[in-house]
């Protein structure tokens, strides 16, 4: 009873609170909202030895698109900046600055000399200073140049990723500065050092030296940017790119209509690899060095280039606009990998979307709803939007209807924006079935429920039947497959209730051995792993499990559980390549090189792929006696560096292999000299003494662990050189030393760096001092 009062109170008390909040909103003072129309900045890059930052003048158009007059306009940046003026339709104008609590930022309120209506436009001119002291992926100054990121809040903007409108794409006009002669690269149509892009973007620069190689013919306005000093497989695995580039913007006009008038760009950096924004992709300068083009980066350059269109051209507002803006191009991405490496290639990566999902199915939101405040915004919107979308176009309304839907809603003559519920109002329209309607509204609009479960096979009559069951709260249509003893696939096509049982027939006399519900994954889930009978774990659980039994020195346990996984994933590259490991320390050496070549002839092999299959390649030519062959796979394996595990296992082997074929490792004698000053001025302990050979911006953590550790024994020794840019060199080295009283030894590679002062450590790239 007391418990029933409660509830009853606790429901008059939310009565009370609605009607407030209601009348409270009726009454309340209507306010403006700004959105920007225009960014137009010059920048002037600082890289000075006491002063390094950015110092800018940013022209901020925008609109009220709010309900009242505007008499103030606020802008975010970066929380170190200082705003120097402001000003209004070229009249000096007051603010005030202030921290953000929420986020953090420096918030600049500026007061508008005259109130502006709604509809209305302003032209807010900011003043500024952004001072870089530590480089970062999103703001960094340094030799190789300057790199400034939307998410470093560089440039003053109204609206931020939390925003109700969300983050702020517009035209933008970049023209960048710099004292050092550096190359600048932005988004849009480049004269001398400004960028004119008349998309919706974000604006950004990043400075530098490069190799610039130009596509021409069906490539042109596609270009890769190397840095400066690439070799000649550096840049034929350029043009390989661009081409790619290239093929992707003729088949996205194949199915959107024409491209967008913008040059794509694929520019090698030391950071912030994977970010695009109007046709500029940032790519780790290790894609160009690879064997053969990676999938993710294939993925990247897809995703990149279908965004000229979605969110480009055509901008994109209203709830759930990330997954239009992340998911959808991730939908077309994996279309045109299907067409240009075939279906395999494209299965595979949506594997990987369904598997990078599912450990956060339990705890994300409705989709309509996503916004960047929710943690799991960036994997869901991606990786469940694209399943989602793949699932609509397939399986509900149908590929050309759906593409026809998207044609009309991203042509830029129609009203130059799009949103998630009207291209849902559209797709919803070409349903004439109620439960495919519910089904697509759920999709949508309710947090992911669905888990199918398949049951054993058992014969009935001249036909085999297995019992499933739908966790979830709407029918689904699905595919159930059946592998016969003798390897022959079986398909039924049935629904299945909504948390209810259902059954599959399949029509054949022979016996059935594994049944598979979804084996496309089209519908994202809560557990892939009970898709399947008879039961084993999921891909990436065995895969865990095998490489655990490898460490355990149980190579033929891991072999069968390696097998059993190529067998059940045959898209998985990752159980190949496990499976030719087992078999190579078994000293099964011919089976493991077939593997290891099999893993290396998939049309979109991953960078770990490329690295383990070539090093896997190496032991196999050192156990031939064939130590050149083990440099050369080793030396590939290296320039993939595709993780850290994998590079570090790459570069020692090398020294060995290299060590077998008789000749000495070259080692750089400025470098070497260059170390042994770095290691007296370790055991010095000293800062001021190790800012002399640390470059400005860099190992802040290294050298604060240094202080603190005051090391007694501090000894490098200079095993291997190599030059990985016109002024950059990579050391392998082995270290000695004694700190806080512990022996430590162990290897590490070095990064230089040269300056006007002499080599410089850069970077410490690997550190496997224990």
């Amino acid at each position: 009873m007391k418990n029933l009062r409660f509830v009853k109170s606790l429901l008059l008390l939310s009565l009370i609170l609605c009607a407030s909040w209601e009348t409270r909103a009726q009454s309340e003072t209507r306010v403006a909202a700004w959105q920007v129309t225009r960014f137009d900045i010059t920048a002037n890059v600082e890289s000075g030895a006491t002063a390094r930052g950015v110092s800018a003048r940013a022209v901020v158009s925008a609109r009220n698109v709010g309900t009242g007059e505007g008499r103030t306009f606020t802008v975010r940046l970066n929380p170190l900046a200082e705003v120097k003026a402001t000003s209004v339709g070229g009249a000096q104008a007051r603010f005030t600055t202030s921290t953000e609590p929420l986020t953090n930022l420096l918030r600049a309120q500026v007061t508008l000399p005259a109130p502006v209506e709604t509809g209305g436009t302003v032209n807010v001119t900011v003043e500024y200073r952004l001072p870089v002291t530590d480089n970062t992926g999103l703001a960094a100054i340094s030799v190789d140049g300057a790199q400034f990121l939307p998410l470093s809040y560089w440039y003053p903007t109204p609206n931020t990723a939390l925003a109700p409108r969300g983050v702020d794409y517009a035209p933008t006009r970049v023209t960048v500065n710099t004292t050092g002669g550096e190359m600048v690269v932005a988004t849009g149509q480049a004269t001398g050092a400004s960028f004119e892009q008349p998309l919706n973007v974000q604006p950004f620069f990043v400075t530098g030296r490069w190799d610039v190689v130009e596509g021409a013919g069906e490539a042109r306005g596609v270009s890769a940017w190397l840095v400066s000093g690439a070799g000649a497989d550096e840049r034929r695995r350029a043009e390989a790119l661009v081409a790619l580039a290239a093929a992707a913007r003729s088949y996205y006009a194949s199915l959107l209509g024409a491209a967008p008038d913008a040059p794509l760009r694929l520019v090698s950096v030391r950071r912030g690899a994977g970010f695009d924004m109007g046709g500029t992709l940032l790519v780790d300068g290790a894609v160009f060095r690879r064997t053969k083009t990676d999938s993710l980066t294939a993925l990247q350059i897809a995703e990149s280039v279908a965004r000229l269109w979605v969110g480009g051209a055509t901008g994109l507002e209203g709830e759930g606009a990330g997954v239009l803006r992340e998911g959808l191009p991730r939908f077309l991405a994996t279309l045109f990998l299907e067409k240009q490496f075939g279906r395999e290639a494209a299965d595979a990566e949506r594997m990987r979307m369904a598997l990078l999902y599912a450990p956060v199915a339990r705890r994300d939101g409705p989709l309509s709803k996503s916004s960047p405040a929710y943690e799991t915004y960036y994997n869901t919107v991606a990786n469940k939007g694209a399943l989602v979308w793949r699932l609509v176009a397939d399986k509900m309304v149908g590929r050309d209807a759906f593409l026809s839907v998207l044609r009309r809603e991203f042509d830029p003559s129609r009203r130059g924006v799009a949103s998630l519920s009207a291209i849902r109002a559209a797709l919803s329209a070409t349903l004439t079935n109620d439960a495919r309607r519910r089904l697509f509204d759920n999709l949508f609009d309710q947090p992911t429920d669905t888990d199918l479960l398949v049951g054993l096979p058992r014969q009935s009559g001249g036909q085999w039947v297995s019992a499933l069951r739908n966790m979830g709260s709407l029918d689904a249509e699905v595919v159930v497959e059946a592998t016969t003893e003798r390897g022959e696939r079986v398909t039924a096509t049935t629904v299945v209730p909504a948390k209810d049982f259902g059954e599959a027939r399949f029509q054949t006399p022979a016996r059935i051995v594994r049944v598979e519900v979804d084996p496309d994954k089209l519908y994202p889930q809560l557990d892939y792993s009970n898709d399947i009978v008879p039961h084993a774990p999921a891909p990436e659980t065995a895969l865990a499990e095998a490489r655990a039994l490898l460490a355990q020195q149980q190579a033929a346990r891991a072999e069968t559980l390696a097998r059993e996984t190529v067998a059940r994933a045959p898209e998985l590259q990752e159980g190949r390549v496990v499976l030719g490991r087992a078999l190579l320390e078994q000293g099964k050496l011919d089976e493991a090189e077939r593997e290891f070549r099999a893993a290396l002839d998939a049309p979109l092999p991953t960078a770990a792929t490329l690295a383990w299959a070539n090093i896997g390649l190496g032991e196999i030519a050192l156990r031939r006696n064939q130590a050149a062959e083990a440099v050369r796979r080793f030396d590939e394996a290296v320039r993939a560096e595709a993780e850290y595990a994998s590079t570090v296992n790459a570069r020692a082997a090398r020294i060995r292999a290299e060590a077998a074929t008789g000749a000495a490792p070259a080692v750089d004698e400025a470098i070497r000299n260059t170390v042994a000053q770095l290691d007296t001025a370790i055991k010095s302990g000293r800062k001021a003494d190790l800012d002399t050979f640390l470059l400005a911006g860099e190992l802040a953590n290294f050298e604060k662990g240094i202080i603190s550790s005051q090391p007694e024994v501090w000894q490098t020794r200079v095993m291997r050189t190599e030059v990985v840019g016109a002024n950059r060199v990579a050391a392998d080295v082995s270290i000695t030393a004694r700190t806080l009283g512990q022996d430590q030894a162990g290897t590490a590679v070095l990064i230089f760096a040269r300056t006007p002062s002499g080599w410089r450590l850069a970077d410490v790239q690997f550190f496997e001092v224990r």
